[in-house]
């Protein structure tokens, strides 16, 4: 077994310096397990390839089930620890601050567009974010150091090696997890006084309204227009904020659909998606590193503008953000009657440039 044991060490070793997921890398191990495994069944005793391994069919048996229980063991624990992650902060107690909590808020307690009252108003919230890569990575981070008492995550992928350019919220060590898990854990060691909820599961119709419905606010970072229009419909029809944003290349948007407070909502401003192959993804396209994050803070800013009612927010305006050539301009919109979405019953906005 001494062969096998250092084939398993290479194919670890080698694979981790080119960056193979680890996924890939024990399927790839499984696969030589399985590879040794047959050669023991069929080959007969005495046969070269069953003296090169070593062992019998019955003791490789062995070693696969005791592998197969460490496994599983070692996935059930991984999944245990993932949600007391999103479950260990304490929930946002009522009443005064902690502290600690005054310590950690004190820059945003003395601006007296948020102050004490903004401050607790941010603790109280529930926030969605559909989408944990690009643009979920630094809103959800900028949610989490701004106070957010509760934030919700909702993507069904994994991480990747080529999210590591621009998706700062995971690390390489994180590669082949679920991103809501990995999300969950940056935002634990970032602000222990915010409570996590995670759902490794892609947005349906089925689930959408629900989940929506136990939120006060969602921003949607998602990549495909299907999941941004049912985000915007679910949104509209339950009446609760939502920020959107999108980029690609050099260039991203960013607004606050919000038909029950006076303003358009997504379809609104967007009747149809494009047509298929019209808009590139980022994996055919491209993207710059930091314009994730931009946009990405961009959103996090809308989210604690909205929560707290400082300043004036994107509601009936779209902002567009030209990094390439450092230019950002903001365009009026206007609820359109007869939207399938929310019916045009917004209005506050004014449409032209």
């Amino acid at each position: 077994m001494i062969l096998f044991l250092g084939l398993c060490g290479l194919i670890w070793g080698l694979g981790g310096l080119g960056r193979v997921p680890r996924a890939v890398r024990a399927a790839m191990i499984g696969a030589l397990y399985l590879g040794v495994l047959s050669v023991q069944v069929a080959l007969p005793a005495g046969a070269g390839l069953r003296v090169l391994f070593g062992g019998s069919a019955a003791s490789w048996a062995a070693l696969g089930v005791v592998a197969g229980l460490v496994l599983a063991y070692r996935e059930g624990l991984g999944r245990l620890r993932a949600r007391a992650a999103a479950r260990a902060a304490p929930a946002p107690a009522p009443g005064a601050f902690r502290p600690a909590e005054l310590d950690r808020y004190a820059r945003h307690i003395m601006l007296r567009e948020i102050g004490g009252p903004g401050q607790r108003r941010l603790r109280d919230a529930r926030v969605l974010v559909v989408g944990a890569g690009g643009l979920g990575s630094s809103a959800l981070l900028y949610l989490a150091a701004a106070g957010v008492g509760t934030i919700g995550i909702v993507d069904d992928d994994v991480v990747e090696p080529s999210n590591l350019q621009r998706q700062v919220i995971h690390r390489d060590a994180d590669i082949g997890r679920p991103k809501v898990a990995s999300a969950a854990d940056a935002i634990a060691a970032l602000n222990p006084f915010v409570a996590v909820r995670i759902w490794a599961r892609r947005l349906d119709e089925d689930s959408a309204a629900a989940l929506v419905a136990e939120h006060d606010l969602v921003l949607d970072g998602s990549d495909n227009f299907a999941t941004r229009y049912l985000v915007n419909r679910v949104c509209a029809a339950a009446g609760v904020p939502l920020v959107a944003a999108a980029m690609t290349q050099w260039e991203g948007q960013i607004g606050l659909y919000d038909p029950a407070r006076g303003g358009p909502c997504f379809q609104c401003v967007f009747p149809q998606a494009p047509a298929p192959g019209l808009v590139p993804t980022c994996a055919e396209a491209g993207i710059v590193a930091p314009l994730p994050g931009v946009i990405g803070a961009m959103m996090a800013l809308e989210a604690v503008k909205a929560l707290t009612g400082a300043g004036e927010g994107l509601r009936g305006r779209l902002l567009i953000h030209d990094a390439l050539y450092a230019e950002t301009r903001v365009m009026r919109t206007a609820a359109r009657p007869g939207c399938p979405a929310c019916g045009g019953r917004g209005g506050a906005g004014q449409a032209g440039a």
